[in-house]
């Protein structure tokens, strides 16, 4: 029995230097709205150092897509052990991940007469976080990224706000009314019951090709841009196009395609490309 105590003592010694070396994920937390007039939840991944150091971190905010919320990421992206295991790795930085929740209530990113999720994300939750968190808020430290819808949401809220976000990094993404739809906005406007002009305006403020022609091309530059979208993704085009766009204009960008689809599988293999491209901006060189 003598011989097996320095045995038990060293496994549970390893045990507990094992699960200090993870991260953790908390995805029941809530902040409340006063633009949304509800509350709103999120989750959060925290780095495996968080709780033994006093040092602040980069954040990235990682957003879902239609269908999904705020464990999204959490459940299906395997955000916890995908992170983990890139940061042992050496391949990403420790950083705080943010995952916000657009699917209670209404669904979507964008402000709409009713449903100004946008703001809320720029001044509540972002100051939220940030504040609660120990996370640095200066642009070289901020990335954002998300798939479908939020890849939409990537594009949408890097391209109106470039001077807040280091690297965006859409997947995946839903990048918004093509030039060829434009042909189809009576139809639009009638189904929201909106006039021609104030869908035209819309849909202006949120496509990525359309922004990519009225926002000034030294602040797009400002952003690091990586695209990444399957070669079956029924998304392909609007990225395709996209990417066409950033090359005539000579804006640095990274473009992907890889064998795949819409899906999970796809994405869970999006991620640690994305952890180590926000990463060599939260670096330094």
């Amino acid at each position: 029995m003598k011989k097996l105590i320095p045995t038990i003592c060293f496994c549970l010694l390893l045990n507990f230097i094992t699960k200090a070396q993870t991260g953790k994920v908390f995805d029941n937390l809530k902040v409340t709205s006063e633009i949304l007039k509800s509350e709103r939840n999120f989750s959060i991944y925290l780095p495996p150092d968080y709780e033994t150091s006093k040092r602040d971190y980069p954040v990235l905010y990682l957003l879902h897509g239609a269908g999904d919320d705020h464990t999204g990421w959490v459940q299906f992206g395997e955000v916890l052990h995908i992170t983990d295991k890139a940061i042992k790795a050496g391949k990403a930085t420790p950083m705080i991940i943010v995952m916000p929740d657009a699917d209670t209530g209404k669904r979507g990113y964008f402000n709409t007469e009713d449903w100004r999720y946008e703001d809320f994300f720029f001044e509540e939750l972002m100051p939220y976080v940030e504040k609660k968190y120990r996370i640095k808020g200066e642009k070289r430290y901020r990335a954002i990224s998300g798939l479908s819808m939020g890849g939409g949401g990537t594009f949408m809220y890097a391209l109106h706000k470039p001077e807040l976000f280091s690297s965006a990094c859409p997947l995946s993404a839903s990048v918004g009314m093509l030039p060829q739809d434009t042909v189809k906005i009576k139809d639009f406007a009638q189904s929201e019951n909106k006039t021609v002009e104030e869908m035209k305006n819309y849909f202006k403020r949120h496509s990525a090709i359309s922004l990519l022609d009225t926002v000034p091309v030294n602040d797009i530059k400002s952003v690091r841009w990586y695209i990444d979208c399957g070669d079956d993704d029924f998304l392909f085009e609007g990225n395709s196009l996209v990417h066409i766009s950033m090359m005539k204009k000579k804006i640095p960008h990274e473009y992907r395609v890889r064998d795949g689809a819409h899906n999970w599988t796809y994405w869970r293999e999006s991620l640690p490309e994305v952890l180590k491209f926000v990463s060599a901006a939260f670096h330094q060189h």
